[in-house]
This record gives C-alpha cells, sequence and structure tokens, in this order.
C-alpha cells in the first residue's frame, strides 16, 4: 500500500509559507471536488482526484499511483525536517519559499543547509511573480501567463530567476526553472508562483507529483499494522489535559491502543483515551477550532492524541503503537532515542531549544561553523544551566555562554550571557560576534602587559646627567616607548630598563613615535655603557615575542616590521631564537 508524500513548507519569515500553504488547500476546495482537502492535526491531505483536476493537462501523461499529498503546517523550519521517522526524517520531500523579489535571507540558506544535511529532496516556490513591477495578472497556469507578459517584465522575471540561481550555485546546487529542467536528479526545480492569484500552483503540484512518483516511491510503501508516528507538538488543552498532535506515518492508529512515547530520560507507556481530528472545513490552527473524536486514523495522516502520563514526551520524537510484543517494541524505541539525542563534546557552549529537531539542526549548524557543543537540552533555561555556563567560563572563557532557539530568556536574573533567537542563523551570527569581542578583549588585556617594541636614539648634546641615574633625551625612532621598557644595545646586549619619562618638564607614562622626550636609565654611565647617537632597541623576551606571533592580527605593519627587526638582531647568536 502506497501513502502520500509527506510535504515540508521551509523559507525565509514573510517569504509566503503560510500563505502559499492557504493557496494550495484554497486551490484544491476550489476545484469542488467532493472531499477535495482533508484537514488533519498539523497536515493538509490533498488527494489524487484534486490533484488531476487542478493539475489538469500538466498530469495527463503521468499515472498516479500515490493517493496524494500530505502538506504539513511546520512548527518552525529548523525543527520540522529533523522531525524523526524511523530510518530517517519525518519529511520525503520539501518546499522551500522564496520570495522572487528579495532573493536568499537568513532562513532560505539555513533551510537549505538543513535539507542538504538531512539528504531531503526539495524544490523552489519562486513566490510573489505578480509583485514584479509591471506583471499581468491573467488567473492561469504560470507558463500561460509569462507567455502573455511583455519583454521588459518577461527579462525582469529572468534577471529575478537567475539571481537565485546564482545564489544556489553559491551554495554547491544546480537549478533552473522547472520547464528548462534536463535531469531532476541533478537540478533543483524552481517553480515561480504567486501564493496571491494562485498562478503556478497547478504547475508546482505536478513537479511535486511527479518528482514523488518516480523518486520516493519505494519510501512510500506502509503496513496495516500498528502505528508508527511523530510527535509534531505536546500541548495543554482545556478539560483534556495533556494532548498530542501526531503525524502517523506508517500503520492505523486506535482509541484504546497502547503506545510508547520517550521523554529525555525513559520510555513511557501508556493507552490512548481519545483520537481527535478538526471538523469539516475547520481551520486548525484557528483558537476556536472544533475537533471531532474519531475510533482509528490510518496513515498518512495526522491526529490529536490524548493519553495519560505524557506531558514530559519530547516534540520531535517518534510515538509507535504496541504489540503483544511490548519489550522488543521499547528497547527499538529505546535504542532510536538513544541514536538521535546529540553526542556532546568535551569542551564547548550550552544550547537549549524547544524541540529535538530544533536542537539537532542547532547542533549541525554550529558544528559546521567549527563550534563544539559541551551541553545540550530541552526546554526552558535553568539554574543548572547558567552555574554550568558560569563553570565552563573559568576554564574556556569563550564558551561561558547559552545559545537558545525558540525559548524565552529566563526570568531570574544572571550574569551569564544569553543569546535568545528563532533564527538559527541569527544565533549563531551573534555568538561569533560576542566570541570576537570577549576574545579581542582578553587579547588587548594580554597585548597591554607585554614590553611595547620600540627604537630609539639618543640624541646629541641633551645628555641632562652622567649616571645615578643617568638623564638624556631620545628620539623614538620606531613603536612606542614606555616606561620599565628593558634596552638593549644593536648587538642583542641587555643594558637598562627606563625608569622614567618626561615631556616638556611633565612626567608621562609612555611616548610614541617622532616624541623626543628626556629618559632616565638607571645603572649606566654616560660616555661608558652609552653614547649620543646610539640607537636602542626594546629588550622583548623570546616568550613573549612568540606571544605577539599569536596576536599579529591586532598589530599594524610598523609594529610588525620592528618585531622583525628585533628578532634579526636576536637571532645572529641563536639562529632558532623565538621559533
Amino acid at each position: 500500500m502506497i501513502r502520500q508524500p509527506i510535504v515540508a513548507m521551509m523559507g525565509h519569515v514573510d517569504h509566503g509559507k503560510t500563505s502559499l500553504l492557504d493557496a494550495i488547500r484554497g486551490t484544491a476546495v476550489a476545484a469542488k471536488e467532493s472531499g477535495g482537502i482533508t484537514q488533519a492535526i498539523g497536515a493538509s491531505i490533498i488527494p489524487s482526484e484534486t490533484l488531476k483536476r487542478v493539475c489538469g493537462k500538466l498530469i495527463e501523461h503521468i499515472k498516479l499511483t500515490i493517493p496524494g499529498l500530505l502538506f504539513i503546517d511546520t512548527p518552525g523550519h529548523a525543527a520540522f525536517v529533523n522531525l524523526r521517522k524511523r530510518g530517517g526524517n519525518l519529511a520525503d520531500i520539501a518546499i522551500v519559499v522564496i520570495d522572487i523579489n528579495e532573493g536568499f535571507k537568513p532562513q532560505t540558506k539555513e533551510s537549505i543547509e538543513i535539507l542538504k544535511n538531512s539528504k531531503t529532496p526539495f524544490i523552489i516556490a519562486a513566490n510573489k511573480v505578480d509583485l514584479l513591477g509591471g506583471w499581468q495578472t491573467k488567473g492561469q497556469g504560470f507558463l500561460q501567463e509569462y507567455a502573455q507578459q511583455n519583454e521588459r517584465v518577461q527579462q525582469l522575471f529572468e534577471t529575478k530567476l537567475y539571481e537565485i540561481v546564482n545564489l544556489l550555485y553559491e551554495q554547491g546546487i544546480q537549478a533552473d526553472r522547472f520547464d528548462r529542467v534536463s535531469d531532476y536528479t541533478k537540478q533543483i526545480a524552481i517553480v515561480p508562483v504567486s501564493a496571491k492569484t494562485r498562478a503556478g500552483i497547478p504547475e508546482l503540484l505536478m513537479v511535486l507529483t511527479g518528482l514523488a512518483q518516480k523518486y520516493l516511491e519505494q519510501n512510500l510503501r506502509v503496513t496495516t499494522g500498528p502505528a508508527k508516528g511523530t510527535i509534531l507538538e505536546v500541548k495543554e488543552q482545556k478539560g483534556l489535559g495533556t494532548v498530542l498532535d501526531v503525524i502517523i506515518y506508517d500503520g492505523q492508529l486506535h482509541v484504546n491502543d497502547k503506545i510508547a512515547v520517550a521523554t529525555i530520560d525513559k520510555i513511557i507507556e501508556t493507552k490512548i483515551k481519545a483520537l481527535f481530528q478538526p471538523s469539516e472545513k475547520t481551520e486548525m490552527r484557528e483558537k476556536n477550532a472544533k475537533f471531532k473524536p474519531v475510533k482509528q486514523v490510518s496513515a498518512a495522516t495526522g491526529v490529536r492524541v490524548v493519553a495519560p502520563g505524557t506531558s514530559e514526551a519530547l516534540s520531535g520524537t517518534p510515538i509507535i503503537a504496541l504489540t503483544q510484543d511490548n519489550e522488543q517494541a521499547k528497547q527499538a524505541l529505546k535504542q532510536e532515542i538513544e541514536e538521535i539525542f546529540i553526542e556532546n563534546d568535551e569542551e564547548g557552549v550550552i544550547i537549549k531549544a524547544d524541540a529535538l529537531g530544533s536542537l539537532e539542526a542547532l547542533t549541525t549548524l554550529l558544528r559546521e561553523k567549527g563550534i563544539p557543543v559541551r551541553k545540550s537540552g530541552i526546554g526552558p533555561i535553568t539554574k543548572k544551566d547558567i552555574s554550568d555556563a558560569e563553570a565552563t567560563k573559568e576554564k574556556y572563557p569563550l564558551y561561558g555562554v547559552i545559545l537558545a532557539f525558540n525559548i524565552p530568556k529566563p526570568e531570574f536574573p544572571t550574569s551569564t550571557h544569553i543569546i535568545v533567537n528563532d533564527v538559527i542563523y541569527k544565533i549563531i551570527e551573534d555568538y561569533e560576534t560576542w566570541r570576537d569581542a570577549q576574545q579581542l578583549a582578553t587579547e588587548t588585556v594580554a597585548l597591554s602587559t607585554l614590553v611595547k617594541p620600540c627604537k630609539i636614539q639618543l640624541l646629541r648634546g641633551y645628555v641632562f646627567r652622567q649616571n645615578n641615574p643617568a638623564i638624556a633625551g631620545v628620539a623614538v625612532l620606531e613603536g612606542t616607548l614606555t616606561s620599565k621598557t628593558p634596552l638593549m644595545k644593536k648587538d642583542g646586549t641587555y643594558l637598562t630598563t627606563v625608569k622614567g619619562i618626561q615631556i616638556e618638564q611633565k612626567n608621562v607614562d609612555e611616548a610614541e613615535k617622532n616624541k623626543t622626550p628626556a629618559c632616565s636609565f638607571p645603572g649606566i654611565t654616560m660616555g661608558r655603557q652609552l653614547q649620543e647617537g646610539d640607537i636602542l632597541y626594546s629588550a622583548i623576551s623570546e616568550e613573549q615575542f612568540r606571544q605577539y606571533k599569536e596576536y599579529k592580527q591586532h598589530l599594524n605593519e610598523e609594529q610588525k616590521n620592528l618585531l622583525k627587526e628585533i628578532a634579526e638582531i636576536m637571532r645572529k647568536n641563536n639562529p632558532m631564537w623565538g621559533v
């Protein structure tokens, strides 16, 4: 038996995911086919007969074997494609919605990265073609509508289309307009659409149907045995208590069936008290949506499950109906949960998310950026998370932070840095900005403790005291001279340490290039160890020189050249100095 392919809608906020799904549903309803669309929890089923009617001649050459398409309202683009079923991801295929006028945005790139990582096939819906300047809406399919636009509008469309093609190419993806694709196994199809006018909806459904039927049929075979599904959401409903919104992708689920679901640390076994689906023509996301009880459901569909003891069940994890061999089934579920829980690094940041799928997506994209994860969890940030972050900060300052996806900051006061967003891309970007600022501050402090590189020359005719201490005027040729700077001769011999610096008879802490301060030099006598006109350098230790090399990105060219000059002096006696 073949089930409907499960289709995910993904893309950047405001690019039209929901309105496009509404347009698809509306088109199906407008086809006036009896039962043209079935609403289920988090799912909209468009049967094959409706597909035939909507697509018309576009689909005549395809012998339909799939019973239809099942679209799912996503609980969040990052979480959705990682919702689990046994052996892979819940979504069989995805639509990435892109505003053709705006092109790629952070969540566009993020969605495509997630799909690539999960090896989920997808197509692009280039939405809002009706907003292209001068576009004339004809109320037809896209290809017919495009053919009737004037040359200037067609050129504008092609420019916008190939901007998307080029951006996809930068992501390592070959793509073209759906009717120009020569090999669907190597190129991604871009289907131009308008959620507002419904132009392109028949072509979109045709491409989805053709791809699913040709390449996914083996993945769509289901049984009539015990149900397997995925939990979309766990929530409280007045009068019912905890309810699970579930997608059933295999088998059948009945009232009174025993089921097993997973929490963070155990498998729960319970019995179904009730099953609910939305009433006919009810939009299930409405606040006052009405539901009707049902005795059973079959794959593939969505259903609201009422079962005691499931308040700690995890969104994004499997749900299975138990048979006589309960232990084997529960053991299989436990093993699957253990496999998909994230293996943490020995050191790294702490992350929290609203669901397991979100957590996986955040972890994957962080590690792609070379950011390790030491601890991860689902649900709100706790005081234990805060104390763990503080402990991490003491040992690894750049990891002493909490990154949170789609959950609020804690209400209790804390000094721990917390980054919260509902866009993973932004979380990572904000972390990198914070990390770079922390690193710069740390390195700036470290640099401030090192002997500053400088090169000075004793001025002729400006010896103010011969010794005890010697005082003379100098010219700062390169770098910065500070008090307490150790000095050496041009042959690398240590000479003395600057005790004090005066400019215009005022004590100062440092003198920059081209300044001519008076300096005191304890422990030497002018005319013996030092002569007028002598050139001296900072006596930088080998260890400090290596530190400078670590922080070279903070040095200007003058400082780099001066340090190179000092190293050349020291390597005359020790060729490996500072290497």
